[in-house]
């Protein structure tokens, strides 16, 4: 997920030996906020049995760990700015062991409230890292292979994702225990706060290439122009905001669903390990989806593919067992290529808006913690299975956006005209 900093306002400086190894221990930063994020997964029924929490209450976890990422995004930025990119990701690291640390004295007092609290602070760490890693990695070497390198990176991302619900499903539900304690918890994110303290103490020693300001290309006027006027930006923060709603409240709904008995009867331990086919469909599709680009106009697969999560959705409400089982965890593999699409999309044409518009798009990533609100209600209501049908609305828009939404306006052009595209 990109950051609010336009790779046409930085550059890059040092040997391109330096600049690949540099790309090489970032990708570290891609694999460990998605191994947390996908945590929330395995956490969210943990917590669900240790506090015997509604859904709506167990939803609080993506609530308080996404909402992070609406208030404090605006800040990293700032923050970035002040101390630079590399002491950015250290302030993030450590932020992220400090939440870490904090689900320790959470489960000795047992407080959900204080599980929030932690969760935000860890999550407001991996925001101030995405802020700074992601634009890093686009300015880290020639535009031409921007593109590449950010995919790349992407896809350990979506590694850590796929392997996060493994390791919490072995160390949190311990094996298949019949027992539920929120100390659980403990170990594993103990674990975490150590790697993520080691981690940063190896940043502030490493020799990483320098990003310099690039004052020139921000010297424009865009007084007269808003991001507002951009239909095709603005429309598209809401697809932003209904894509990462879609696919965590799939994900933090799909322990609780394979438990029922009409589905699959598994425990908790069983039902966390498979969303690691969730999270690792979404890591094919990524690679699959990058080489269609190449043939295919992306908003073409952007539609395709939100079209089958919708099928895919429907399939598995209206079925039972193995098919409903299946054809949920197939989500993700048409999630993979939505938000670089949706972001690219929404971006082109803005000129010298890019960075403003990059902004606004971070925002929309609030959309994780309110849709998976809404999706417990809705279980709360109806029944988890029924409740999915909250994610295949969300992609009815996106699919909306893809044939029509995405579409050049007035002003888009007007910018394009003025200024030229820039990339990111």
């Amino acid at each position: 997920m990109a950051g609010p900093i336009s790779n046409s306002e930085f550059k890059s400086t040092g040997a391109p030996s330096n600049r690949r190894f540099a790309f090489i221990v970032m990708t570290s930063l891609f694999f460990i906020w998605g191994f947390i994020t996908a945590l929330n997964d395995v956490l969210i029924p943990h917590l669900k049995a240790a506090f015997e929490l509604s859904y709506l209450e167990a939803g609080l976890v993506q609530f308080c760990f996404f909402g992070a990422y609406f208030i404090v995004s605006p800040f990293a930025g700032r923050l970035i700015e002040k101390v630079g990119f590399k002491k950015g990701i250290v302030f993030g690291l450590v932020g992220v062991a400090a939440g870490c640390g904090i689900f320790y004295p959470a489960a000795e007092m047992e407080i959900y409230l204080v599980f929030l609290v932690a969760l935000f602070v860890l999550a407001s760490g991996i925001t101030i890292l995405q802020v700074s890693a992601n634009p890093y990695v686009v300015i880290l070497g020639e535009a031409r292979t921007a593109a590449s390198r950010l995919n790349l990176a992407q896809a350990i991302n979506s590694l850590g994702h796929t392997l996060g619900p493994m390791f919490g499903a072995a160390l949190i539900f311990g094996g298949g225990a019949a027992v539920v304690t929120a100390e659980a918890v403990q170990l594993p994110y103990l674990i975490l706060a150590g790697v993520a303290l080691a981690t940063a103490g190896i940043f502030m020693f490493l020799k990483l290439p320098v990003i310099e300001s690039d004052d020139a290309s921000t010297q424009s006027d865009t007084s007269n122009d808003s991001v507002w006027q951009h239909k095709r930006l603005v429309y598209g923060a809401v697809a932003i905001f209904m894509y990462v709603g879609a696919e965590v409240s799939v994900g933090s709904y799909l322990v609780n669903y394979f438990a029922e008995s009409h589905i699959m009867s598994m425990n908790n331990y069983e039902a966390s390990k498979m969303i690691s086919y969730y999270w690792g469909a979404a890591l094919i599709g990524r690679f699959i989806g990058a080489a269609l680009t190449y043939f295919i106009k992306p908003n073409i697969i952007l539609a395709v593919n939100s079209v089958l999560a919708i099928a895919c959705i429907f399939m598995s409400v209206s079925s039972e067992g193995p098919v409903a089982m299946w054809s949920i965890l197939a989500v993700g593999l048409f999630n993979s290529i939505m938000f670089p699409t949706i972001f690219s999309m929404a971006i082109t044409g803005l000129g010298k808006l890019t960075s403003r518009g990059s902004g606004l798009l971070v925002q929309g990533i609030v959309g994780g913690a309110l849709l998976p609100l809404l999706q417990g209600l809705v279980a709360d209501l109806t029944s988890v299975q029924m409740s999915f049908l909250v994610p295949a609305c969300a992609y009815i828009y996106i699919s909306w956006y893809a044939l029509s939404g995405s579409k050049a306006d007035a002003a888009d052009k007007a910018a394009t005209t003025t200024t030229g595209e820039q990339t990111i």
